[in-house]
């Protein structure tokens, strides 16, 4: 078994202890389907209550690290150069629905970059970690991206538009693109989170987004980094995070992807 750091062990710990009671949770979504309420609030109800386990864990061990997390926003802790990002579920939509495919995402920033990473499917029991300089692994299992080469061959992820979305069409415009020059369709899982890891894992060659939060995909950068992939804006530059479109592929796809966005 490979030999993990105290704050990887840490993260795994917290997010298996959360993940308790999101499993729980969604075993009870098939009944409030039917429900006159319905589920919205029960779920708002199951994110906070990830979020609130994942904090009170790490502050267990790290009381003096700062915290940005999708439900709280930021808690600034004094002298501390390093920050928890939190999404407590990514893929509320998913869970909403009952479909089994949704992760909790935490990484860990020291002075803005991001050094750890874990993704946790708690359905499939499927943990993603990865720690700066050290690789990447889904369950004590090394992983690596794809090898493909040629984009007709390769399996690409995406994710929104949201329906207010200002970019809605534009985003509608691209899928519509990459579309017509992929014999395989574009697949929409409906996690980013889980899509990064997936391109890590060499399930998929490619991932694309626009609009996407920090927390959404800040545990999956240094996975993928970690993983031998490549992560660049729509432009293939690196300010993927400002500009809030990200296109992480196997690394000798990103030149054919970027061109084809932009054509």
């Amino acid at each position: 078994m490979k030999t993990i750091s105290a704050n990887i062990n840490i993260m795994i710990m917290a997010c298996e202890k959360a993940s308790k009671s999101l499993i729980r949770d969604f075993g009870e979504i098939e009944k409030l389907q039917v429900s006159v309420k319905g589920p919205s609030d029960f779920v708002s109800s199951a994110d906070k209550k990830v979020e609130k386990t994942l904090i009170s864990e790490l502050k267990k061990s790290r009381s003096n690290y700062s915290i940005l997390s999708e439900e709280i926003g930021e808690i600034k802790s004094e002298n501390s150069e390093y920050r928890w990002i939190i999404d407590p579920i990514d893929g509320t939509l998913n869970f909403l629905h009952g479909i089994p495919h949704f992760a909790i995402s935490l990484a860990l920033e020291k002075k803005n970059e991001i050094v750890c990473g874990v993704i946790y499917d708690p359905i499939k029991n499927e943990m993603f970690f990865a720690e700066k300089e050290k690789g990447a692994y889904v369950n004590n299992q090394r992983i690596r991206v794809s090898s493909r080469k040629k984009l007709k061959d390769c399996m690409i992820f995406t994710g929104g538009p949201t329906f207010k979305s200002n970019e809605r069409e534009l985003a509608l415009d691209e899928y519509r693109k990459i579309s017509r020059f992929l014999p395989s369709p574009i697949r929409k899982m409906g996690s980013a989170a889980l899509d990064v890891a997936y391109v890590a894992a060499g399930r998929a060659d490619g991932f694309l987004q626009r609009n996407l939060n920090y927390w959404d995909i800040a545990a999956g950068i240094i996975i993928v980094k970690e993983a031998g992939g490549f992560i660049t804006d729509y432009s293939g530059n690196s300010d993927y995070i400002n500009k809030r479109n990200i296109l992480v592929t196997n690394s000798f796809i990103n030149k054919d992807l970027v061109n084809l966005i932009n054509s």
